[in-house]
């Protein structure tokens, strides 16, 4: 019944953005799921900048109300550690799962997304590396977001931060499905198969 509503929420909201209108960086929208009821679903996408914490803001404060199911699809290359980590802070608290759908890639700082997610689900990539910082490696870049306090507050192994900072910002390294696992990143599509 997971897997299933997965599907169809991801299908039913490609649908309906691919509908003519001009995809951002980041897309609100409630999306009618036949077996679910509404879904709530968000869309990020491309890389994460200055001011898409504030695009998420805003989309979520023009959809109030209840849905059956919130849901934030995710297909980004990284970018800002610190808009990621205020972005992940607000899927939190507004109760959203997180899904890396299939054919999708969640790496570098979109990382910070998918922890946020009460469920989580992978079926495309997840990689790591070491944030860039863009004044280089300053202590002062560093100091603006804490990776290892984000990931105790989402119920992620304090591990995952140290293997990031372990992987220069110019490598990917891809996580397998055991270290998905191990980090509790999300379940894979043969755990999703075995609810």
């Amino acid at each position: 019944m997971l897997r299933a509503a997965l599907l169809c929420t991801t299908a039913l909201f490609t649908t309906a953005m691919s509908s003519g209108l001009a995809l951002a960086q980041v897309e609100v929208k409630p999306v009618q799921h036949s077996k679910v009821g509404e879904v709530l679903a968000v869309r990020i996408s491309e890389e994460i900048a200055p001011g898409d914490y504030e695009r998420l803001f805003k989309g979520l404060l023009a959809n109030p109300g209840k849905f059956a199911r919130k849901v934030a699809l995710l297909d980004s290359i990284g970018g800002s550690a610190a808009e990621s980590i205020k972005m992940g802070r607000l899927l939190r608290e507004s109760g959203f799962e997180t899904l890396v759908p299939t054919n999708s890639v969640c790496q570098g700082s979109c990382v910070y997304l998918l922890a946020a997610g009460k469920h989580r689900t992978v079926r495309g990539y997840v990689g790591l590396h070491r944030p860039y910082y863009p004044a280089g490696d300053s202590s002062q870049a560093a100091g603006s977001y804490n990776a290892r306090t984000y990931f105790r507050d989402m119920d992620i192994p304090l591990e995952l931060a140290d293997t990031m900072q372990s992987i220069d910002p110019q490598r990917m390294r891809v996580l397998t499905p055991e270290e998905l696992q191990r980090y509790r990143l999300g379940a894979t599509p043969s755990q999703i198969s075995a609810r």
